[in-house]
């Protein structure tokens, strides 16, 4: 009786403390040590919309990608590079193929993931996948899972 008991216990005040937080994406920070370069590459390449910081207004670029989700630049003296490009923003979009012509104007060179340049994967789901690097040569993955 007394395990029943506490067996009911322990699931009511399980049950009455979970939470659904409905998390939304909110932002990713790329640490940099040339802001005025690598926010230009956002701002004039990948074109998106620089919105401001709301209380500094030196050593940050901030930039809207979609909604309220934003990339948030951060300038530093120094930066430890890992290089992987398993560590990457990733942007989607329903123009790849207006993007690569883009790209290939713009002299910008990409990646597939083996790492054959100028190559697009085609991956097993669908998704058509690229990657950049900005100036600082952090990854920026595109691809086109939000609009298959």
């Amino acid at each position: 009786m007394k395990k029943l008991i506490l067996l009911l216990f322990i699931c009511y005040f399980s049950n009455s403390y979970a939470q659904d937080f409905d998390f939304q994406y909110d932002h990713y920070s790329f640490v940099v040590t040339d802001l005025k370069k690598t926010g230009d590459f956002y701002a004039n390449i990948l074109k998106l919309k620089e919105i401001p910081h709301p209380s500094a207004s030196k050593g940050f670029r901030w930039f809207n990608i979609h909604g309220n989700s934003q990339l948030h630049l951060i300038e530093k003296d120094s930066v430890i590079r890992l290089n992987n490009k398993s560590v990457h923003l990733c942007l989607a979009t329903k123009n790849m193929d207006g993007l690569i012509s883009y790209l290939e104007e713009k002299d910008i060179p990409y990646w597939d993931w083996p790492g054959k340049k100028n190559a697009v994967t085609d991956r097993a789901d669908g998704v058509r996948q690229i990657y950049i690097k900005d100036p600082e040569e952090n990854w920026v993955e595109i691809n086109t899972a939000a609009h298959e």
